[in-house]
């Protein structure tokens, strides 16, 4: 992997990053934002400590583990993955509540134009400023997109301590299982 300085990585900051997507996707993912990693290699969920592509692979979306790099192999699969905030940013604490709610509406008007199965927002708090729903938790929605159905799973970074690979991957497959089913 590409090693890269302070000063690289914040000269990606407000880059952004090109989605992964293509139309009548079974799953469309949706990150919180680029962090600086990802804004500087243009592959989603690049850091080393992100557990995203372990936890596709575990939850059997993947039958192999990807690297960032590959990600554009996820379409082969039906899956896609996008983000609520197209700016990169070092912590998503970095984002304004406005940043949020326009990114949620934007978010809403993709998903409807691509129109995939289930759109999978990962991090149940951006899910909640994104779409102004305080009492989200994570699993399926009431909510729909057009025809879309939605999930929220929990946030993959290495960061989010109170979920393990193997308990993510849980909730992963959970909706990997319903994504087969229709």
């Amino acid at each position: 992997m590409t090693r890269f300085t302070p000063e690289e990585l914040e000269a990606a900051r407000d880059r952004l990053v090109p989605d992964v997507v293509a139309d009548g996707l079974r799953v469309l993912f949706c990150g919180i934002n680029p962090g600086l990693m990802t804004a500087a290699t243009g592959h989603h969920f690049a850091r080393p400590g992100n557990r995203f592509w372990p936890v596709l692979q575990l939850s059997g979306f993947t039958p192999r583990l990807l690297k960032p790099s590959e990600q554009r192999e996820l379409l082969s699969y039906g899956l896609g993955i996008t983000n609520v905030v197209a700016r990169a940013s070092a912590r998503a604490d970095e984002l304004s509540a406005e940043e949020y709610r326009e990114g949620g509406r934007l978010l809403a008007e993709k998903v409807a134009r691509l129109g995939p199965r289930w759109l999978a927002v990962v991090g149940v708090t951006a899910y909640r400023a994104a779409f102004d729903d305080k009492k989200a938790v994570i699993g399926p929605q009431e909510r729909t997109i057009g025809d879309s159905r939605v999930w929220v799973l929990p946030n993959p970074s290495g960061l989010n301590a109170h979920w393990t690979a193997a308990t993510m991957a849980e909730e992963f497959a959970r909706l990997r299982v319903a994504a087969e089913q229709g």
